[in-house]
């Protein structure tokens, strides 16, 4: 068996890193940080990170979030998940 050219290796390499980048678009991860808390990853740049207890209070107050959201629509900026 001949070892694969360095054309070959690069041409592997860009088609893992884009197979990577695009498994990656548009998935949250969730992980527990080094505090306790939870974050989650994939939002943007940084993880968004809150304690249980946040996470609960933001989770119970889900419909006025997407009603607050509704009916602020035309104000805020929307921003490309690409």
């Amino acid at each position: 068996m001949t070892e694969p050219t360095k054309e070959e290796l690069l041409a592997r390499i860009a088609e893992l890193e884009k197979q990577m980048g695009t498994k990656k678009t548009g998935r949250l991860e969730f992980k527990v940080s080094e505090k306790g808390g939870v974050s989650v990853y994939g939002l943007g740049r940084f993880p968004v990170t809150l304690y249980y207890e946040q996470w609960q209070r933001l989770l119970g107050a889900a419909d006025d979030l997407r009603g607050f959201l509704e009916e602020n629509k035309n104000k805020l900026n929307h921003k490309s998940t690409e």
